[in-house]
């Protein structure tokens, strides 16, 4: 049973929140998935999110384009060596694992799904190297769907800002935002906070309060 308290807190922070997603809706009004791919494909959102683990967007836009030119359907890439895979995804790190991944994944589109990425969080995560982060951003890019996509920055911003208290689990950092974040705004305002994350609330240095929209909300943990 919740207190009053806890009720207190939460209603506080579903406050703050709407802020935060107005504020940033006015800073990164076009904010998009940094990941290259076209929504007719959507498997190809499923290599690239597999590819950027511990790798930069950045470098996997330019893998992908050598990797499809070889492979460039889903058929192709199911029916690849895995050697082959390796050889083109390696500069992304941790080439065989990824490799691995993306060929048995592509196999199961190929022969459960005619080609057709699933549009559940059920189904997603039973893809092969598909966890949470990856099904939900599946799910709100390509179908439009409440998702909350926990990457490195939501985490690191939604502790930050004041969203979840200490809290750096993937998992719980997602419960606990599906609590305060309306579903519809939840997908963009993940990709508002990766810009925002990039350009202002930095991790490799002193974050930019001084030019900062959320500065006079933000909970400044950490900082």
């Amino acid at each position: 049973m919740t207190s009053k308290k806890e009720s207190k807190e939460l209603k506080k922070k579903k406050e703050l929140a709407l802020q935060v997603i107005e504020r940033l809706k006015e800073e990164y009004p076009n904010s998009d998935c940094t990941l290259e791919y076209d929504r007719e494909q959507a498997w190809k959102l499923l290599v690239s999110v597999r590819l950027a683990a511990q790798c930069t967007d950045a470098r996997v836009n330019v893998v992908v384009e050598e990797l499809y030119k070889h492979f460039p359907t889903v058929e192709a890439l199911a029916d690849a060596p895995v050697e082959e895979i390796e050889k083109l995804v390696h500069p992304c790190g941790l080439g065989n694992s990824k490799a691995r991944d993306i060929s048995a994944c592509m196999k199961v589109l190929r022969d459960q799904y005619s080609g057709r990425v699933p549009d559940t969080m059920e189904e997603l995560l039973k893809l092969p190297g598909v966890g949470r982060k990856s099904a939900n951003l599946v799910l709100g890019d390509v179908y439009g769907k409440p998702a909350i996509v926990t990457d490195t920055h939501c985490i690191r911003l939604s502790n930050r800002i004041g969203f979840v208290d200490g809290t750096t689990e993937p998992g719980k950092v997602e419960r606990e935002l599906w609590k305060i974040i309306p579903p519809e705004e939840g997908n963009d305002l993940c990709h508002r906070l990766v810009d925002h994350g990039r350009a202002v609330c930095t991790a490799r240095t002193k974050p930019y309060c001084d030019r900062c929209c959320l500065a006079d909300i933000c909970a400044k943990r950490g900082v």
